[in-house]
């Protein structure tokens, strides 16, 4: 197995950035989701998972000036709009600028606040997720779909994850995907892993991962938790991938299943915490442990 390629989001919920080389860090890949847009009405973090409000932000994408350092201040980020305008984090008129774009007050922070909360849509999908869970959560409704109001960062506090700091996702499970998919595109950057594994048996690879440890160079060590469930952010329209609901639809139908203590949820892909910190690079070997 080896590293096929390496993701990093600068913002959440912008388009972010194919990296060479990444460091990895107890927080995951260095800069990764460093900053996140604030609504200043109701103090929620913005996330395109509420595609009505904020589904204008899967237009944007974010860049590094500088390449961030560990125990540094995180460097200012370039925002491409999609008419190619280019707004810097630090320039006092981007807050404006921005707010405008989306049609609602929002700051850019890279200090996520205490006990801040993301908004989740929950598609009319069958098999999605546990309706205990949606019903449990649910604030609000788009028509006849539930919104929930979810805690940000469950397994990362204080950052803007939405549960935990590492997302891997194997080429196998996407090719598997494309098998079940009836035409749809399942393309890596619906998923937005930070690193997908190439050279795996075929199929849903990584269900084998959960409780293991997978190695990333020497150095580096991926503890896998638990699998992702996969939500409406799969199917929207991003960069030049066109919306698909038929994406998430094929997870929910052919791959459901059980994560201890939560229920039965679609699920492509892993989340992981990192033990063992470094660079890693497109190519290095992957291990399982």
């Amino acid at each position: 197995m080896h590293i096929e390629a390496l993701y990093r989001f600068p913002v959440k919920s912008l388009l972010g950035e194919r990296v060479d080389q990444a460091r990895m860090t107890d927080r995951g890949v260095l800069g990764d989701r460093a900053y996140g847009l604030v609504d200043v009405s109701d103090g929620t973090v913005a996330s395109a998972k509420h595609p009505r409000k904020w589904g204008a932000l899967l237009g944007l994408s974010a860049r590094f000036v500088t390449e961030p350092e560990p125990g540094a201040p995180v460097p200012p980020v370039v925002i491409t709009l999609p008419d190619g305008t280019q707004l810097r984090s630090d320039d006092p008129g981007t807050d404006a600028a921005l707010s405008d774009l989306v049609g609602r007050e929002v700051r850019l922070t890279s200090e996520a606040p205490a006990g801040i909360r993301f908004e989740e849509q929950w598609p009319a999908i069958d098999g999605l997720a546990p309706t205990e869970f949606i019903e449990g959560t649910t604030h609000d409704y788009e028509g006849d779909e539930p919104v929930s109001a979810i805690d940000l960062g469950m397994l990362a506090p204080g950052t803007f994850f939405d549960l935990a700091p590492l997302h891997l996702l194997t080429r196998a499970t996407l090719d598997r995907l494309t098998e079940l998919g009836d035409g749809s595109d399942f393309d890596v950057l619906r998923y937005r892993p930070n690193v997908l594994v190439a050279g795996t048996e075929p199929g849903f690879a990584e269900d084998e991962w959960v409780g293991r440890t997978v190695g990333l160079d020497d150095a580096v060590r991926a503890d896998v938790s638990m699998l992702t469930m996969r939500c409406v952010m799969t199917t929207l329209a991003q960069g030049e991938l066109p919306e698909d609901r038929g994406t998430l639809r094929t997870v929910a139908k052919h791959h459901r299943r059980e994560i201890p203590g939560l229920g039965t949820w679609a699920c492509a892909g892993v989340y992981a915490g990192v033990s063992g910190t470094g660079i890693v690079r497109t190519g290095d070997a992957v291990t399982l442990a």
